[in-house]
């Protein structure tokens, strides 16, 4: 038999998709530790002790442990590597000394808590979905839910001191709350740091998108140290943080999420002609010019101010603001029209679209999101032309995206 065969001898046709999944898995991760291992003793070959002998050598395996992983629950053993001297130690950056449980799995836990799955039905549900190898205990999820609490609370108190961020992305995501009246609503704030990285600034329960919750989020940003707002802010219309970010950083400039507008908007037409509106609301802010854009906008409160004027008043109320992008670096449009950063990372989980039954206490949400941020933080993507961000934090002038000759 091929020494490679994933299935030890057992017929394809009498295994579940599941056994496969988790066989092929096995098989993989075993592969790669075994090259990983294999290139960690070829980097030491050089190593040798007073007799002359390789001083980092293979020597057998460790004693076989399982890990959780979204294929199921698979057996694995370590190559045991040997320092004769003592001196070095190889550690699998695939499978680390203590691992249990992949992180997509700790990603997986806040996800189904947030779509109303309670802690004593995760067993079942992770069997059902996973397999049965991935059963999952109640007192491992609460276990986990308090780890995750203390590390939310250490997050929270951070130092921010010399913290400058040249973008805020800000937004309210609403969820249901099985041991309380009112939905909880989860504000957050997502930054562009000097170096172009996105990263969360702020999370925490308000009561729903009041300018009091926002302020309140932003005094408590200021006692850690950040003593500057962004130098743009982008998000809804609709939320209290405007009036909050004028009282406490009243310097940063305001854009409209234009995803946000273009749904409020075409929410008041007839669908006949959504996608006419759609394309023309497109032509002005994809406008490589603010004059040109200004145009298009003109052109559609032409076209429809008479027969829909409620459309047409959402779109013109928040002209000035949904073209404050024109005034930064072209570059950065693609970034900063949207709250895409906040959008594409609760696209999932967003119950403003989406019913479940409820995911426990307002606090609990806070933390779960928290969770589910900090993963998602890990794959979000850089600023483009982060070079053009220095010039943005100290207040240089563009025009239609090009930097003025002036600064």
């Amino acid at each position: 038999m091929n020494k490679d065969n994933i299935f030890e001898g057992e017929k394809l046709s009498e295994m579940s998709v599941q056994e496969v999944c988790r066989a092929g898995a096995q098989m993989l991760l075993k592969k790669a530790i075994a090259e990983e291992a294999m290139r960690f003793l070829e980097s030491k070959k050089e190593l040798r002790d007073t007799s002359g002998r390789r001083r980092i050598v293979l020597n057998g395996y460790l004693p076989e442990r399982e890990i959780v992983t979204a294929a199921g629950r698979i057996r694995i053993k370590m190559p045991r590597i040997r320092d004769r001297k003592g001196d070095v130690e190889f550690t699998s950056t695939l499978i680390p000394k203590y691992l249990r449980r992949t992180k997509e799995m700790d990603e997986f836990i806040p996800f189904l808590y947030l779509k109303g799955i309670s802690t004593g039905d995760f067993s079942e549900v992770l069997t059902n979905l996973l397999g049965q190898e991935a059963e999952m205990s109640a007192s491992t999820v609460v276990r986990l839910k308090e780890v995750w609490g203390r590390e939310h609370e250490e997050w929270r108190q951070r130092d921010l001191s010399g913290k400058k961020y040249a973008y805020w992305w800000v937004d309210g995501i609403y969820f249901n709350n099985r041991l309380e009246d009112e939905r909880s609503c989860i504000l957050v704030i997502v930054g562009a740091e000097e170096g172009g990285k996105k990263e969360l600034v702020a999370v925490s329960a308000g009561h729903r998108e009041s300018e009091l919750s926002w302020r309140e989020i932003m005094m408590e940003l200021k006692q850690r140290g950040l003593k500057e707002g962004p130098g743009l802010a982008i998000g809804d219309g609709s939320l209290g943080f405007w009036l909050a970010k004028d009282k406490e950083y009243p310097k940063a400039r305001d854009q409209r999420c234009w995803v946000h507008k273009t749904a409020n908007v075409l929410d008041k037409m007839p669908k006949s002609v959504q996608k006419q509106a759609k394309k023309m609301i497109q032509d002005i802010y994809m406008a490589d010019k603010k004059v040109l854009a200004e145009a298009a906008f003109d052109v559609f409160i032409s076209l429809y101010e008479d027969k829909y004027p409620k459309a047409v008043a959402c779109l013109a109320k928040d002209r000035n603001a949904l073209m404050t992008f024109y005034d930064f670096p072209a570059a950065h449009w693609r970034h900063i029209r949207t709250t895409n950063p906040i959008e594409s990372t609760f696209a999932t989980v967003r119950l403003r679209t989406m019913k479940t039954k409820g995911c426990g206490t307002a606090k609990a949400t806070e933390m779960m999101v928290f969770k589910l941020v900090q993963s998602a933080e890990k794959r979000w993507q850089r600023i483009h032309c982060s070079k053009l961000i220095p010039l943005v934090l100290a207040g240089a002038h563009f025009i239609d995206g090009e930097l003025s000759k002036a600064a």
